[in-house]
């Protein structure tokens, strides 16, 4: 039996507007130029948990092509440059743009990070060289979520989810894995003629410009949680991952690889000179400073007790040899632990 004709947008999204096709607002049961990013992520969401009920019925390719369309709308409207280019299409006039908050003004102004502590968090980036959003998430003061949120917010870049929104299985492959892993990023989806990208901060531009020329459009990043993106690389972009290649006729075919190593010794050779990425140098670094702390402490307390320092006839030179054997060791297992334990 045939399955009975719908209107999806009718009769799953009680959308009454006859006009079609809609416009992001109207898709998303939005007033005209909602500006609450908020507002528009909370429609996004309930109208998509909502349309998957139907994905294992007999309309499950009416669904996916549905929540393609509500999660393009999304995209859009919570991208501040793509929603300004949005509005102008639909009529809409410009008044001057409001100045956009910093991540710390934000952090403060939604009680993510209490302001007597925001100084603390500051000086922790500082020291540890990294970003103020990493540094809120390493110290887990708030859920990765709302942290992630807030930075997309105060670069004006849309927040995702990639478990929701998913990789664009067909554009995956023909990305270098090595790229991938490198500058933590999977492909999202092509929307109005960008390639959209999933990380944890904005591409590198020069990686952009690379992806640009190989797909023949622009290229656009969105913000997601580190988490989401390490669980997505390790699946589309593991070890052993082949990229496609494209012919100049549109089809792929797959690039030819280094051999795989036939011995230990050779596959931690490759091992060791492939790129690592962002996350991976911070987790190696502080690893690395974990271990070196622990091992001076360790070797002070323990020559200490026994009784070395008695064993110099100088006694003004106990505690500057053992700060010095401690320095020495705990260098060493600090190389070590970079080299060995971190990957």
């Amino acid at each position: 039996m045939a399955k009975a004709q719908i209107d999806v947008y009718r009769d799953w999204l009680g959308i009454q507007e006859p006009n079609r096709p809609l416009n992001y607002y109207q898709l998303l049961r939005l007033k005209a130029f909602e500006d609450d990013a908020s507002k528009i992520r909370d429609n996004y969401r309930k109208m998509n948990a909502h349309v998957r009920k139907y994905a294992s019925g007999d309309y499950a390719s009416e669904t996916q092509v549905l929540l393609n369309e509500l999660a393009k709308a999304m995209l859009c409207l919570t991208d501040t440059a793509r929603k300004l280019e949005y509005d102008i299409s639909l009529g809409r006039k410009i008044e001057t743009a409001k100045a956009r908050r910093s991540l710390e003004q934000i952090l403060i102004a939604n009680n993510i990070v209490p302001s007597d502590r925001m100084k603390q968090v500051k000086s922790y980036a500082d020291t540890v060289g990294i970003d103020l959003q990493e540094a809120v998430l390493q110290q887990k003061i708030a859920a990765a979520e709302v942290v992630m949120l807030a930075y997309a917010e105060s670069i004006g870049l849309p927040f995702v989810s990639v478990e929701d929104i998913g990789v664009d299985e067909t554009i995956a492959p023909q990305i270098n894995p090595n790229t991938a892993r490198q500058h933590s990023f999977v492909p999202l989806m092509v929307d109005r003629g960008q390639l959209l990208l999933a990380s944890p901060k904005p591409v590198n531009p020069d990686v952009e410009e690379e992806l640009r020329m190989i797909f023949d459009m622009p290229v656009r990043s969105t913000i997601c949680v580190p988490a989401e993106i390490n669980t997505a690389i390790a699946k589309y972009y593991p070890r052993d991952a082949v990229q496609l290649i494209r012919k100049t006729d549109g089809s792929t075919a797959a690039a030819k690889g280094t051999p795989a190593p036939s011995s230990k010794s050779s596959a931690a050779k490759s091992e060791s000179v492939e790129p690592m990425s962002d996350e991976e140098k911070k987790n190696r670094l502080m690893n690395s400073i974990v271990v070196f702390n622990f091992s001076v402490m360790i070797v002070c307390v323990g020559l200490y007790f026994l009784n070395f320092p008695r064993a110099l006839q100088n006694h003004w030179l106990q505690f500057p040899v053992l700060a010095l054997l401690g320095v020495i060791v705990g260098g060493i297992a600090a190389l070590f632990t970079w080299k060995k334990f971190t990957r």
